[in-house]
């Protein structure tokens, strides 16, 4: 069995037209008040590998064209769908009010593991991911439909947003491309 790395070619990567002309996942990422701006590079990159519907930016969160985000994106700003919202907490009361499914990536009582989390509803996504500090705000949890959360067995309990954030829009990726 060939090991071979794969060229650039090999991997039949799109065309930005192309990518746009792509069905997306009913997926979408709201990112509540992230203060590394590398971090928000870096989930735009993870909206476009998983051809996200949209990216969330709220509260503190930098926007496009910051150059900490144009650093870690590598052209994903210009690919991915995104707008900016003063507060989430709006924003979830409209996306809610709208049908759609908002649940946040957190740790909280009642959280269903990531393993165990299923999508059940043919209604839009959206996962919620907070501060790298205080994480995802109370008021937002209490409006979402629920919470997910990603099992850990260190002493930190915690990881990267950008991080967690990748490892959860995989695992839903995946239940939605199988």
């Amino acid at each position: 069995m060939s090991r071979r790395k794969k060229s650039l070619s090999e991997l039949q990567r799109l065309s930005p037209d192309a990518y746009a002309a792509t069905d997306k996942l009913p997926l979408s990422l709201l990112l509540d008040d992230i203060r590394s701006a590398n971090n928000v590079g870096s989930l735009f990159r993870t909206a476009d590998c998983f051809a996200l519907q949209h990216v969330y930016l709220c509260g503190i969160t930098a926007t496009p064209p910051h150059r900490d985000i144009l650093k870690t994106a590598l052209g994903a700003t210009t690919t991915v769908s995104w707008s900016y919202h003063d507060t989430a907490i709006e924003l979830v009361r409209q996306l809610t009010g709208a049908g759609t499914q908002v649940q946040c990536l957190e740790q909280t009582e009642g959280s269903v593991p990531l393993g165990a989390y299923r999508v059940t509803t043919d209604a839009p996504l959206v996962l919620v991911v907070g501060n790298e500090v205080k994480g995802v705000a109370q008021q937002v949890i209490d409006l979402s439909h629920g919470t997910v959360e990603i099992a850990q067995y260190g002493t930190k309990h915690s990881l990267n947003v950008a991080v967690s954030a990748g490892i959860a829009v995989w695992e839903l990726a995946r239940q939605w491309r199988t």
